[in-house]
C-alpha cells in the first residue's frame, strides 16, 4: 500500500488522537527506517524510546518467534520460564528485591502509586495516601497517572480526577517541603523529565529526597519509564545519583518494540502487594519476555558504556554545529534534549524530517533525541550532516 491509501484507512476507521507526521513508516535496519515510498530517514526516535535494539535485529526476532511458535500467552495462572528467567536477571542488576510484569509505563506507574498507599495503609492507617510529583513532569495517560502528571494542562476535560497529589517544584526543597504533610506516602519523580523538556534533575536534590523520604518513610517512587533499560548508559538511571529507590517503574525498551513494563520492590516493600491485590492479564506475556531478556543481555557493561560515548559524541556533534537555533544541549546517555530558538521546535522537527532525520519534540521548546542504543557512529553522523544543512 502506497501513503494515501495507508492514511485514507486510519482517515476512515481510527481515532484522531494522534497529530500523525505524514510519513508511512514501513521497514528498518539498525537505526535507519524507510517509508512506503522507498525514502531512507535516520531515526533518533526510536518509537520514542522503544526500540533500544533498532530494527531488524535478528537475534530479538528470533527469540520473538521461537517463543510464539511454543507458546504465545498463557496467563499468569502457569509459571512460563521467560519472564522467570528475566526477573531473575533484573531484580539483581537493579539492586532490588522483586518486580512485577505488566504491559505499559502508566499501567507501572499505576501499580507503583497503588503498592505507595498499601504500604502506608497497613503500617499508619487511612489518612496517609497523598503523593508529591513535581512539577513538569509526565507519568502516563490514565486517569490516576494524569493527575500525578505535574503540568496543569492534563488536568483538563476527564473530571473527576483521583485525587491525593501535590506538586512541587523541581530541584527545591523548600518546595518539597512546603508541599509535605503528615498526609504522605511517598514522592514520585522522574530523574530526566522527558516530556517537560529533557530536564535532569541535580544530583544533590535528588539524595536530599531520598534522605527525607528515609526519615519520614515515605516512599521513594522513581519513574524509569524513559529513562530506565540502558537509556542514559547504566541500567537504570538512578544508579548515576546515588540512590536506591523504594519502588521504579520502566516499561519503553525494556522488551526492544514489544508492549512490556513493570515495576521493582525493595525489600521493605517486597510483601505490601500479596495475592489478589495487583494483577494484568497480559503481565509477563512469554513472547514480549522472551524479547526482554535478549535486550537485558545485550546490555552489558561494555555495551553501556558505549551508550555513553555515543551520547557524548553526538552532543558534542551538535555543539560544533554553532547553530543559532540551538540555545542548549542537555541530558545523559543516548537521552539528549536541544534547546531550539528562532523557530518552533515543531518546525525544526518538521525540516530536519523533510531531509531524512526523524526526532521528536518535548516541553516548549526541545527537539528530543532518543535514538536506537544500537545506532553506529556511521549514522550519527549522518544525522549530524542532516543537521547542519537544516540548521546552518
Amino acid at each position: 500500500m502506497n501513503f494515501n491509501e495507508i492514511k485514507a484507512l486510519d482517515e476512515g476507521y481510527v481515532l484522531q488522537t494522534y497529530g500523525r507526521n505524514q510519513i508511512a513508516i514501513d521497514h528498518g535496519k539498525g537505526a535507519t527506517l524507510w517509508d512506503a515510498g522507498g525514502k531512507e530517514y535516520i531515526d533518533f526516535t526510536s518509537g520514542i524510546g522503544v526500540c533500544s535494539l533498532g530494527y531488524a535485529n535478528e537475534t530479538w526476532a528470533r527469540a520473538v518467534y521461537d517463543q510464539a511458535m511454543k507458546v504465545g500467552h498463557i496467563s499468569n495462572l502457569f509459571y512460563t520460564e521467560p519472564y522467570a528467567r528475566l526477573a531473575s536477571k533484573l531484580v539483581p542488576a537493579a539492586g532490588m528485591s522483586a518486580v512485577f510484569f505488566g504491559n505499559s509505563g502508566a499501567e507501572a506507574n499505576e501499580g507503583m502509586i497503588k503498592l505507595a498507599r498499601k504500604y502506608s495503609y497497613e503500617k499508619y492507617g487511612e489518612g496517609r495516601a497523598a503523593i508529591i510529583t513535581l512539577k513538569n513532569s509526565f507519568h502516563g495517560r490514565t486517569i490516576t497517572t494524569l493527575k500525578a502528571t505535574g503540568q496543569d494542562h492534563f488536568h483538563e476535560f476527564f473530571f473527576p480526577f483521583t485525587e491525593g497529589f501535590r506538586y512541587a517544584e523541581a530541584n527545591n526543597m523548600d518546595s518539597l517541603l512546603a508541599a509535605a504533610g503528615d498526609d504522605v506516602c511517598g514522592v514520585m519523580m522522574e530523574l530526566i523529565q522527558g516530556e517537560g523538556g529533557v530536564n535532569p534533575l541535580e544530583a544533590d536534590y535528588v539524595r536530599a529526597v531520598a534522605e527525607l523520604c528515609a526519615e519520614k518513610d515515605w516512599l521513594l517512587l522513581i519513574d524509569e519509564v524513559q529513562t530506565g533499560v540502558g537509556r542514559t548508559g547504566t541500567l537504570f538511571a538512578y544508579q548515576q545519583f546515588g540512590v536506591q529507590p523504594d519502588v521504579a517503574t520502566f516499561a519503553k525498551g525494556i522488551a526492544g518494540g514489544l508492549p512490556f513494563g513493570g515495576f521493582m520492590v525493595n525489600e521493605k516493600c517486597r510483601n505490601v502487594l500479596r495475592a489478589g491485590d495487583h494483577g494484568s492479564t497480559f503481565g509477563g506475556n512469554p513472547v514480549a519476555a522472551a524479547a526482554a531478556n535478549v535486550v537485558l543481555d545485550t546490555l552489558s557493561p561494555d555495551f553501556l558504556e558505549n551508550v555513553k560515548e555515543k551520547g557524548q559524541y553526538l552532543r558534542n556533534g551538535i555543539a560544533a554545529l554553532k547553530s543559532s537555533y540551538v540555545s542548549g544541549i542537555r541530558g545523559m546517555g543516548l537521552m539528549i534534549g536541544v534547546g531550539v530558538q528562532g523557530m518552533s521546535h515543531r518546525e525544526l522537527k518538521d525540516r530536519l524530517m523533510d531531509e531524512g532525520l526523524l526526532c521528536l519534540t518535548a516541553g516548549a521548546d526541545t527537539l528530543r533525541l532518543l535514538p536506537p542504543l544500537v545506532i553506529s557512529k556511521e549514522e550519527i553522523e549522518r544525522g549530524l550532516e542532516i543537521m547542519a544543512r537544516v540548521m546552518k
